[in-house]
């Protein structure tokens, strides 16, 4: 048995090392380790270099990270004279030999590099963080953007919904887990473990979130429920520290009310809409009280646009602020049609509708400056999502209660207002 265990141990400690079967600390540039990855042959030969490449890019300054995507952006980019000759050949002669060559010439070779790197155990996570550092360093670079293409073309196959793992989170839940929901929670802060323990210990509170096989212990999104009676327009009365706990059997409501993207390098993959789904589908399932299921949600633009058109709005006048953020919603739109507010275009196009609008629901600082202190419920009606998310999808129309109507009808707007 002692045999078998030195043997165990040896084969764990060159998995998670450098000192992988075959792997040496490898000179060349890394560049010029790239290109080799991309044209080896060997399966342990090539494990072992995919290793050394992550290793060594995780230690890069800024700079030379940037240089490193520069490179293979250029070097590992198509061939347009190979594209357009096997699309020609395709075209004259369209057969499985002539779509292959076409498919192969119209591939970048740095989206195999990047596959060849992800065969290497854990090593999604550490891509997710390569591309969080493109991001970060590329900017409006016309090839960099290129590569980020390639980077979402794989990880929409990667990260799909089918290999997605919905956890619940509980106070009971492993620490390492907390302490990331508590620093990854971008809506409404956590200033403590006690502050994390009121949203997650109750018998009126939930959390759930996204995993990926591959990071089991890295939350993709995560999102927080609240059970109650009625609906909710406050998110202070959610959060305040001394209240009574509601038996979840007599909530009627679920309230998704914070939505956090974990990853900074999965930007524009989007889970949040399955998510809510499936949660929805799952406390249905749970509780058989809860027949209502809003959001309670920022709306993070509304100041910013306030300013561009010209309107004059201060937080001292919540009735005032109310009327505009129902207006903005309804009409605020971006150069392409779609709602100028980022958090309405999500939820109406996961087939939600405008609900209510709220005075003082969120009078945090940050909820003062972005909003005035407004804050939205959207409507998720499970048996109307998929027509509502349709209906937006071709007209780009904003759906909304009368009452948010009647609401945004008084406003009056500049006369050269800027969209």
């Amino acid at each position: 048995m002692s045999l078998l265990a030195d043997l165990l141990s040896t084969v764990f400690e060159r998995r998670y090392r450098r000192e992988a079967p075959g792997a040496t600390e490898d000179g060349r540039p890394l560049t010029e380790m790239a290109t080799a990855l991309v044209g080896s042959a060997g399966e342990t030969s090539g494990l072992a270099l995919a290793r050394e490449i992550l290793s060594r890019f995780a230690e890069l300054e800024d700079a030379d990270k940037l240089a490193f995507f520069q490179d293979i952006a250029s070097t590992m980019n198509i061939d347009p004279e190979a594209v357009r000759t096997t699309l020609d050949d395709y075209e004259r002669s369209p057969s499985k030999a002539s779509y292959q060559a076409f498919a192969d010439a119209a591939e970048p070779a740095r989206q195999e590099f990047v596959r060849r790197l992800n065969r290497v155990p854990g090593a999604t996570g550490a891509l997710v963080k390569m591309r969080a550092d493109l991001l970060r360093l590329g900017g409006k670079q016309p090839e960099l953007q290129a590569l980020d293409l390639d980077f979402r073309h794989l990880f929409a196959s990667w990260f799909n919904r089918g290999f997605l793992v919905l956890r619940p989170i509980s106070w009971e839940s492993p620490a390492h887990i907390l302490q990331k929901i508590i620093a990854y929670e971008a809506v409404h802060a956590i200033h403590s473990w006690d502050d994390l323990r009121r949203r997650l210990e109750p018998t009126d509170r939930r959390c759930f979130a996204f995993f990926h096989p591959s990071m089991p212990d890295e939350p993709l999104i995560f999102v927080e429920v609240a059970l109650t009676k009625g609906t909710p327009g406050s998110v202070q009365a959610l959060l305040v520290e001394d209240r009574t706990a509601l038996p979840a059997e007599e909530a009627d409501t679920a309230v998704f009310y914070s939505i956090s993207n974990c990853q900074a390098g999965l930007a524009s993959i989007s889970f949040g809409n399955s998510l809510i789904k499936q949660v929805a589908a799952d406390l249905s399932a749970e509780l058989s009280g809860l027949d209502t299921f809003v959001t309670l949600s920022p709306i993070p633009g509304l100041t910013k646009w306030l300013t561009q058109v010209g309107l004059t709005w201060t937080t001292d006048d919540p009735e005032n602020m109310q009327a505009l953020a129902a207006h903005y919603l309804l009409n605020a739109k971006s150069s392409g049609g779609l709602p100028f507010d980022p958090v309405a275009r999500f939820h109406l196009g996961n087939g939600a509708i405008v609900h209510a609008v709220h005075a003082d629901g969120d009078i945090s600082d940050k909820g003062r400056a972005q909003s005035g202190g407004t804050m939205v419920n959207y409507l998720y009606d499970l048996a109307r999502v998929a027509q509502n998310h349709e209906n937006f999808a071709n007209t780009r129309e904003v759906v909304a209660t009368a009452e948010v109507q009647a609401l945004a009808g008084p406003v009056a707007l500049p006369k050269t207002e800027e969209r």
